[in-house]
């Protein structure tokens, strides 16, 4: 009865946290085993948790970084390193969303942020638009699978997982899957006779190196510094930081300073000085120390459209989450969730065999529901089966969060698919038709981090050792 009443109201053009909202109170009204103030209940309680603290956090930082020159810096610092290769500008769209996707934590974020850029850069360049939209929708998955990474703070919250553990593990998988990308690019430069966008110009080449050698460095020589030399770990990083900040003033780098964003994040985390949600507002205050203070490009008019946006995905965000909670205690409560997990483990007791069972109903539910709803459903439903079967959490919160992604770029609730199409002014269906070639990278991507798990788990193992 409650599926059913979900989808009626679904299928009616009901927003997704509306209708599980309504068809639990409906379904209580019609089944009255539970007074009706127990939705309202269940729904605060749902969102009264402190790793969600994190969400209006993450999602600051990222409209920060957006709106403040970021997208500039990230777009010539990889145009500098990897546009004079064949295919230059698809690399260079590869190349940018890795580094984006360590601010923004979102698939939707990285679209229109750098996809505005990318998109005019690409068609000004001579490449067909449709190549453009498709490697720019197929980088946009790195949004949330390198962190930080909002849809890893929902589902750490739901399935009861480290956040940090789950940041850690996208590392190593957002890798691979721009790897993949960048080979597929360079595919089709072979197939259409492309070369560089621009000409290989070493000094400014030697200085993108140089940037990307201090990114690496400085974690390392922190982590030297205070593990081997015995010094104090607040005065080390704050010494580095200044050392940091002087290095970009003499060197005038393009892009140091926001890939360092997700460098302090993980250092942090890992060496216990905050937590997930702490670092959340650790990456706040860095982009406003940036933004306000260093390369001077926010005022406080645009501060206040920053915050007001950011309450209003806040918003949006938390709404679906506590209409989830309501619908996932009751899919619970009355048995659903333990009948799917009996007759799936019917169906089979082996682990590969339900993951990719898992894989086809995620992929199929990520087309319909926007994530964060998508996460709030399903996590009741599959990790008690991922529990019973011996599945690493950590491990399936990477598969589901990736399998949520390719979804954004589907009909009929694409996300990205519709930002996409309204900046490249292109229709859904041409949108749809560019970003078919790019499965086949992203699948790929899914079946290798579904298949080894070691991709995903290799350092969260590590640092925890």
């Amino acid at each position: 009865m409650l599926k059913i009443i979900f989808l009626v109201l679904l299928s009616g053009g009901l927003p997704v946290a509306m209708a599980m909202a309504a068809a639990a109170l409906l379904y209580l009204w019609w089944v009255p085993s539970s007074p009706p103030f127990v939705v309202i209940h269940r729904m605060v309680s749902g969102i009264d948790s402190f790793p969600l603290l994190a969400v209006p956090f993450f999602i600051l930082a990222g409209n920060l970084m957006n709106t403040s020159g970021i997208t500039h810096r990230i777009y010539s610092y990889a145009l500098a390193l990897v546009g004079w290769l064949k295919g230059g500008l698809g690399h260079v769209n590869v190349l940018g969303s890795v580094v984006f996707a360590g601010m923004s934590g979102t698939a939707i974020a990285d679209a229109a942020g750098l996809g505005t850029i990318e998109i005019k850069a690409m068609t000004d360049h001579g490449y067909d638009a449709e190549f453009a939209v498709g490697v720019t929708a197929a980088s946009a998955t790195l949004g949330p699978i390198i962190p930080p990474s909002l849809p890893f703070v929902i589902y750490g919250m739901m399935a009861n997982v480290s956040v940090g553990a789950l940041f850690l593990a996208g590392i190593l998988p957002g890798v691979v899957m721009a790897l993949l990308m960048m080979l597929t690019v360079a595919y089709f430069a072979h197939q259409h006779g492309w070369g560089g966008d621009v000409k290989l110009h070493w000094p400014t080449l030697l200085k993108a190196l140089m940037e990307s050698w201090v990114v690496v460095a400085w974690p390392l020589c922190i982590w030297w510094l205070v593990t081997e030399a015995g010094m104090q770990p607040q005065a080390t990083v704050f010494i580095g930081l200044l050392l940091l900040f002087a290095a970009d003033k003499l060197f005038h780098f393009q892009a140091v300073l926001p890939i360092m964003t997700p460098v302090l994040l993980i250092g942090g985390m890992s060496a216990g000085v905050f937590t997930p949600t702490e670092g959340a507002i650790a990456a706040c205050v860095w982009a406003l120390v940036l933004g306000f203070l260093w390369y001077r490009t926010l005022h406080f008019k645009l501060f206040l459209k920053i915050c007001l946006d950011t309450v209003e995905t806040t918003a949006t965000v938390l709404f679906i989450v506590a209409a989830a909670s309501i619908f996932g205690w009751l899919l619970t409560s009355t048995g659903i969730t333990a009948a799917i997990s009996a007759w799936v483990l019917g169906v089979t007791d082996q682990p590969w065999q339900f993951l990719l069972l898992a894989n086809v109903l995620m992929l199929f539910v990520g087309c319909f529901l926007e994530p964060t709803a998508a996460i709030t459903i399903l996590v009741p439903i599959l990790v008690p089966i991922c529990q019973q079967l011996g599945i690493d959490l950590v491990h399936f919160g990477l598969v589901m969060v990736l399998n949520l992604m390719i979804g954004l770029l589907h009909p009929p609730m694409g996300m990205v698919l519709f930002v996409l199409a309204r900046v490249a002014k292109l229709s859904v269906e041409r949108t749809t038709l560019a970003i078919l070639p790019w499965l086949v990278p992203l699948l790929g991507s899914l079946l290798l981090i579904t298949y080894v798990p070691i991709i995903s788990l290799w350092l969260p193992r590590l640092l925890s050792s």
